[in-house]
Parts: C-alpha cells; structure tokens; sequence
C-alpha cells in the first residue's frame, strides 16, 4: 500500500472533485439530449443537436485521459494504458531528453559562469555566523567519522602502512644525507656552540671533581702536596683548553669536530658498516618499550585530541577553521583573480563529470523508471497531472456541444 504525503492526499481529493464536475457536464449533456426530444419546436432540434455532440465530446476526451492511465472499462482496447506499458520507454527518453539538453559540458559550464558561485559562497562564507555554522557541521563530520571507525583497524593501519614504510627503508643514507646538508648549511655551529660553551662551564666549576680523578689514579707512594699540585696543574690546563675551544672558531678541536662529521655523513651513505650500525641502532629504537607503546597509543592519542577540539567551541582548531574560513570568503569577494581561480575550477570539475559520466548520471533516470510498478507510477502520474487533465474532458463537452451547434446550424441554413 502506497504511502500518501499530505500533499499528495490534497491532490487525490481535487482530483476526485473534478472528475466530479467533469462528469457533471457529461450527465448534464446527455440529460438535455433525452429532454429534447420530450419537446417540439423549432429551436429543439438546435439544443438537440448542441447536446448529442457534447456527449460525444465529453466522451471523446474521457476516453482519451482514461487511456493515459489504464484500458477504458477494463476493455483490452489497442494503445490505451500508455503510461503502465510504455513506462520504460518513457523512462529511457527522458534520461536522453535530460544527457542531451541539461548534461551537455557548455551548459552546465555556462550556468556555473553566470551563477558566479565563488563570490556568492564567499560572500556568505565571510559573515562570522556562517563560517561558525559551517565550522560546526565539519566538527559534527569529523566526530561521526572518529566514532564510526575501529580503533583497533586504524591502529593497524597507523602500524602498518605508516610504521612498516618508515622502518622499511635504510636510515643510515638519508640520515647522511641530512647531515651533509646541514654541515654545508653551517646549521651546526650553533650546536657546537653550546657543547663548548657547557664543557667550559661543567670544567670551571668542578674543581674537585677534577683533582679528585687526578689524586685517584695518583700512585700509592706519591706524597699528597704533590698529587694536589698536579690535580691543580691538570685543572688550570683543562680549563684553558675549554675556554680556547669555546672562544676559538678555528680551534683545531672544533675542526676535528667538524671533520668527523664530514666524514661520518658521508660513511652513512656509502660505508657498509656504518649503514648497518644506523639499522641497529634504527631496530634497537623501533623495539624500545617506550617506542612500541607510543605506537600502540597514537590513535587512541590522536583521537581523544581531535574529538576534544571538535566538542570544544572555544578550541583552537575550531577558531583557526572558523578564522580561515572568513578569511577565504572575505578573499572571494575581494580577489577578482582568485574569484576566477575558483570559478574556473568549478568549471573545468563540472565539465569533467559530465563529459565522463554523463552515461551514468542518464542511467540513474532510466533505472529508477524501471524499478517503478506500473501501476502505481500511472496512480503517482495522475495524481500530479489528473486534475489538470479533466479540464479537457470539459473543454470537450463544452466545444463539442458548440461544434454540433454550429454544424446544425449550417445544414439547416444551406439545406
């Protein structure tokens, strides 16, 4: 049983009421034509003849609407019920109606040119509450999105596809390579900078630290005031060796530091040793307990931040979206260039989808058509166009009443 819309049973009740009336005029024709012929007179046979051929008419044009929807009577009459039998074919025509007037590239491009939809979404877009309602209906996507998948799939993807490609390939040559560049880029310095300057402070202010390992290694029968001057005589020289480094840029120190990286860099890319040193050591970190639990928990990470943002109004990343989108609008309206950026693109996007899957889009019309019952698509169609149609059978009525009028007037004039 088919279910009806409010609408739909408004529409079923004004149907009813002008079948009503386009009957009225039938019965009303033909209750005039036995009339007549209860009369006598000159002026009878002109109302006679008015009469038969509004019957007729009326009948005619309820033949006619009749058969659009099913067979007149029931009669298994030649071409009635057009629309319950030829609904496929109906179908099929309007998809190609459709694919060839609507869905052709230079249409469809040249409704998007003229709607000028960049400046519009921008100008809508700018305004503070629209950018804030559009930043909530992507807040609303991206929890449903979080809470729709399983964690445990997407931590198998996290390690999978993202953990597995990074440990696949050897660290050793683009780590060697990364190197290089920065020994070329000088970038360096600064942290050689700052190991200089901490030895020389980590010198300077531990004396008896210094003397002690001095005194430690001192043999037994070395008398203690001369241990304590060669702890103070290593400590002095210590601490100008540190200060010499950290004040001197061309220290031998530091560029023995900086030739040992030149060639460690290059070892990494190229020696066999030192690139399977780099993967032990690269397997040592990956098989870390601290390494395999942050890998465990990076999603679990990952998804409470990104639902936390999205609940939160007054989250960072909801006011960065919320500001970007302003801004996007803001440029639309402003940008001429960028406006026609953007409707190009549109442009070009829609010309594509048409142009490929015009086929498809046509198929979507002519399938539907064909999983439609019959029968009720010729209840559905009338119901939208019937009441509309019975003006016909009074059109009928009242033009063939006229016409029969006129023909009797004729003959009895001329003849």
């Amino acid at each position: 049983m088919e279910q009806l819309t409010a609408a739909d049973q408004q529409k079923r009740t004004d149907l009813r009421k002008m079948k009503v009336v386009a009957a009225s005029f039938l019965v009303g024709a033909t209750v005039i034509f036995f009339a007549t012929h209860a009369f006598e007179g000159a002026w009878v046979g002109y109302v006679r003849a008015a009469a038969e051929a509004g019957m007729v008419g009326a009948l005619a044009d309820w033949f006619a609407v009749t058969a659009l929807f099913r067979r007149p009577l029931g009669l298994p009459i030649p071409h009635t019920a057009i629309i319950p039998t030829r609904k496929n074919m109906f179908g099929k025509t309007l998809g190609d109606f459709v694919g060839v007037n609507f869905l052709s590239p230079e249409i469809v491009q040249d409704k998007l040119r003229r709607a000028g939809i960049a400046e519009r979404a921008g100008a809508w877009v700018k305004q503070p509450e629209n950018a804030e309602r559009v930043t909530n209906e992507l807040a609303n996507v991206l929890k449903g999105a979080i809470t729709v998948l399983k964690d445990e799939e997407v931590q198998a993807v996290v390690e999978h596809a993202i953990v597995k490609r990074v440990t696949a390939k050897p660290w050793g040559p683009p780590l060697g390579k990364l190197l290089g560049q920065v020994l070329t880029d000088g970038a360096h310095h600064k942290l050689v900078d700052l190991m200089c300057d901490r030895a020389y402070e980590w010198v300077r202010d531990n004396y008896d630290k210094v003397s002690l390992i001095v005194t430690d290694r001192a043999p037994a029968w070395s008398p203690k005031f001369v241990d304590s001057m060669l702890g103070d005589k290593v400590y002095t020289e210590l601490v100008n060796f540190a200060w010499a480094v950290k004040t001197d840029v061309n220290h031998p120190m530091r560029l023995a530091v900086d030739q040992f990286l030149i060639e460690f860099s290059s070892d990494m890319q190229t020696d066999p040793g030192t690139m399977q040193r780099a993967e032990q050591v690269k397997q040592q970190v990956i098989n870390h307990p601290d390494v395999q639990k942050l890998i465990s928990s990076a999603w679990g990470t990952a998804k409470k931040m990104l639902l936390d943002a999205a609940e939160d109004p007054s989250s960072e990343l909801r006011r960065r979206v919320t500001q970007g989108l302003i801004t996007l609008g803001t440029n639309l309206t402003d940008d001429p260039e960028l406006r026609a950026k953007v409707d190009g693109w549109l442009e070009q996007a829609a010309g594509y989808v048409v142009s490929n899957y015009r086929a498809e889009i046509t198929t979507l019309i002519t399938d539907t058509v064909e999983r439609w019952d019959a029968e009720e698509t010729s209840r559905k169609i009338e119901l939208q166009v019937g009441r509309d149609l019975q003006f016909i059978r009074i059109n009928g009525t009242v033009v063939g009443a006229l016409a029969g009028l006129v023909i009797y007037t004729v003959a009895n004039v001329l003849f």
